[in-house]
């Protein structure tokens, strides 16, 4: 039977006084604060360059990335690596990450399948991105699918009305957003693959625009 959000504290206690990316790498594999650390291979935390000007968050790891521990390393990475390119944005000079840290999924017999997180999920795990956040300190930053946005803005967020703008930032946050498709979304567009893509790419090239631009006040 699956536990409530009520047996669980949140990510808070587990979280390092310091935030920085080593404390907070090393202390996240210790998280408790939601049940999916159960079945996850292993917490993921985000990965890049520790001055990134610019944070992409996705919403969990993928069962790719729970056996490597690493973020964006399956199929909708690849997806991702080949927008960045084509946006002009260097995959390694940007913070990869997701709101939610562990791999939350069903297992159909050999295979686990992708279970999206539910709502107490990311807020539990909300901590962790906002200490990265601390960590990092980014100019901006592009949320990849609704989870991620809404890690940032609460459940009320929606992707296809706050694309393709810099979005204000968050309540308490100084880091601009802008907000896109997940990846994997192209993977599973089918007929509409290309006209998906080429959003992702649009959307990457306005936060590539919005770095050139002064850091609001």
């Amino acid at each position: 039977m699956s536990s409530g959000a009520h047996d669980y504290p949140g990510a808070d206690v587990f979280l390092p006084a310091r935030h920085t990316v080593p404390a907070l790498a090393k202390a996240v594999q210790d998280c408790r604060g939601c049940d999916l650390f159960r079945d996850a291979t292993q917490a993921v935390f985000g990965a890049g360059a520790r001055d990134a000007a610019l944070v992409l968050v996705g919403e969990q790891p993928g069962d790719v990335e729970d056996r490597r521990g690493e973020p964006f390393v399956g199929p909708a990475g690849r997806i991702l690596d080949q927008a960045l390119a084509e946006s002009g944005i260097a995959r390694d000079e940007v913070w990869l990450t997701n709101a939610v840290k562990h791999f939350r999924f069903t297992q159909r017999g050999k295979r686990r399948m992708h279970e999206g997180p539910s709502r107490w999920h990311v807020a539990s795990c909300q901590p962790w991105l906002l200490g990265e956040l601390d960590a990092v300190k980014p100019r901006g930053v592009v949320t990849l699918g609704a989870i991620a946005g809404q890690s940032l803005y609460g459940a009320g967020f929606r992707v296809g009305a706050s694309r393709g703008t810099v979005l204000d930032p968050p309540e308490g946050r100084r880091e601009w957003v802008v907000a896109t498709i997940h990846p994997s979304a192209v993977l599973r567009g089918r007929d509409r693959r290309e006209e998906l893509y080429a959003g992702l790419v649009a959307d990457l090239r306005v936060a590539l625009g919005a770095l050139g631009s002064p850091s609001p006040t």
